[in-house]
């Protein structure tokens, strides 16, 4: 369905267009007193932040960083915990300093974080038997919008969780910022590293070589920066976290777009990086109505079924002026279908000169279901598609300038394959996602390597 283009934008301009949500808050006045308080709150991020963010993804577009984007899939608002936080910092941190010692290029860490807590459906609604009968409820959206039990209670959207929501983002950010502050010791050393899943019976002896030979050099560079002088790793190497998101909700996210002293333009003070979904970015859906004025960068999720005339149409929705470091397009394609499907995108998007940063999200597309009905993804499918779209980018000259992974510094048993060895008859052990299943640490820290190799090649 095609819908008409607000006249003129406001962060609500986005009303005007059809319904974009496929949940629905039933108690009005309850959501005007949610968006009333969340427009006075305090933001969640600065201005300065997001055109700092701005920059350093301008400079990927050129060749000069590479983007490391990961984290949960649906942050659970119960999982705001000092070890969990700490944790998925820890890997990303971790990945970060392998890619940058197999690349040679500093690497921006977006994380997954401080707001990922609401999550689109396949469907609206989900029907489950309970005492012989057949039970139809709202799905279960994140904890931003509703709750996972299959309880009416629970699975009621309640625009009070949109408060919890951002306390619990602004308690994490928090942390994050104080974990930056301090340093994390001795997280940066390789010797200190799990790095069990070399020891794989199937990993080659060529492969399990340049594993410890890259977390030998990597260890040897970082002592060599401690022994500088005065400042030591933690200070040379201050880690910065950027934010990002899904733009699920609008009724959060205008809630926080605001103008800022001596900055012309709104922004999105909830996050550092918005990005719009595959399901929600509709040329002339509310979605892409609210996110065409907003100074962040912004993600665009592309799917294998995407038309190239439409996504050049986005892109010049999103970004009329062309500018450096807006537009991150995030290809999930699937390990089946990526080398059908890219190589004409990356093709129409260079033949109109768009400044766009390309990077590779994986997960999305090669998920698959168990004999026993289990959720999960296979670490080679993975590896696949990664493997696939660095060869079409170079192909295409368009080099890919990031990764997005969904992933959890914690031993979880959600995708099979890889050195740690989890399979199918192993998902029961620790599958703790409400939503998709998400790499382990052991996992994510082989992709790390696999993908350094790769690059560096």
């Amino acid at each position: 369905m095609t819908t008409t283009r607000a006249p003129s934008w406001t962060p609500d301009s986005w009303r005007a267009l059809a319904p974009c949500h496929q949940f629905v808050y039933d108690d009005e006045e309850a959501l005007g007193r949610a968006e009333g308080r969340l427009r006075s709150l305090p933001p969640l991020v600065t201005s300065w932040e997001i055109e700092t963010l701005k920059g350093k993804i301008a400079d990927a577009q050129a060749g000069g960083h590479f983007l490391l984007q990961g984290g949960d899939c649906a942050e659970s608002i119960d999982a705001c915990e000092a070890d969990e936080i700490t944790c998925k910092l820890k890997i990303l941190l971790q990945m970060s300093l392998v890619l940058v010692q197999g690349i040679k290029r500093p690497v921006i860490r977006l994380v997954r974080f401080a707001g990922q807590y609401a999550k689109p459906r396949s469907s609206p609604t989900e029907t489950r038997e309970i005492d012989g009968n057949d039970v139809t409820l709202p799905s279960y959206f994140g904890d931003l919008i509703n709750e996972a039990p299959f309880t009416p209670e629970s699975r009621t959207p309640d625009p009070a969780r949109m408060l919890l929501g951002h306390h619990h983002a602004a308690m994490t950010l928090n942390f994050v910022r104080s974990l930056c502050d301090a340093g994390f010791a001795d997280l940066h050393h390789p010797e200190y590293w799990d790095l069990s899943f070399a020891a794989d019976a199937e990993l080659s002896a060529e492969r399990r070589e340049q594993y410890e030979s890259m977390s030998r050099e990597l260890a040897s560079a970082l002592r060599f920066m401690e022994a500088l002088g005065e400042k030591s790793v933690d200070d040379l190497s201050r880690v910065r976290f950027f934010t990002s998101h899904e733009g699920l909700n609008l009724h959060y996210e205008s809630a926080q777009t605001r103008r800022v002293p001596r900055r012309k333009g709104w922004y999105n003070l909830s996050t550092h990086m918005p990005w719009i979904g595959e399901r929600t970015r509709g040329l002339d859906g509310a979605h892409v109505e609210y996110f065409r004025v907003i100074r962040n960068p912004v993600g665009i999720k592309i799917g294998p079924d995407a038309d190239p005339v439409e996504l050049l149409g986005l892109i010049d929705r999103l970004n009329p002026d062309d500018e450096a470091g807006k537009i991150v397009l995030i290809t999930r394609m699937g390990a089946s279908r990526v080398r059908s499907a890219l190589p004409r995108l990356v093709r129409v998007v260079a033949s109109a000169h768009k400044r766009v940063l390309w990077i590779c999200d994986p997960m999305h597309a090669n998920s698959i279901v168990t004999d026993d009905g289990v959720k999960t993804r296979d670490f080679a499918d993975i590896v696949a598609e990664l493997d696939a779209a660095c060869e079409i980018h170079a192909q295409e000259g368009r080099p890919l300038g990031g990764v997005h992974i969904e992933l959890t510094g914690q031993d979880v048993t959600e995708c099979v394959g890889g050195g740690s060895g989890v399979g199918p008859k192993d998902l029961h052990q620790n599958y703790t996602s409400n939503c998709d299943p998400r790499l382990n640490y052991q996992q994510s820290l082989e992709l790390a390597f696999l993908l350094a190799r790769r690059l560096g090649e």
